[in-house]
């Protein structure tokens, strides 16, 4: 639920929000893609 509302705050961005939201998801909702894609951010977030 969290990762919904806080990728849905970027939807707010005009023009390109609610294509930036649909790639960071990787689809129409949050599934499998999207947890992956949060958690190699996190994860090599470290080593930046």
């Amino acid at each position: 639920w969290g990762a919904t509302v806080i990728t849905n705050l970027l939807s707010a961005i005009p023009y390109i929000g609610t294509n930036l939201v649909e790639w960071i998801w990787g689809g129409f909702s949050v599934d499998k893609a999207t947890l992956t894609r949060f958690f190699a951010f996190h994860f090599i977030l470290h080593f930046i």
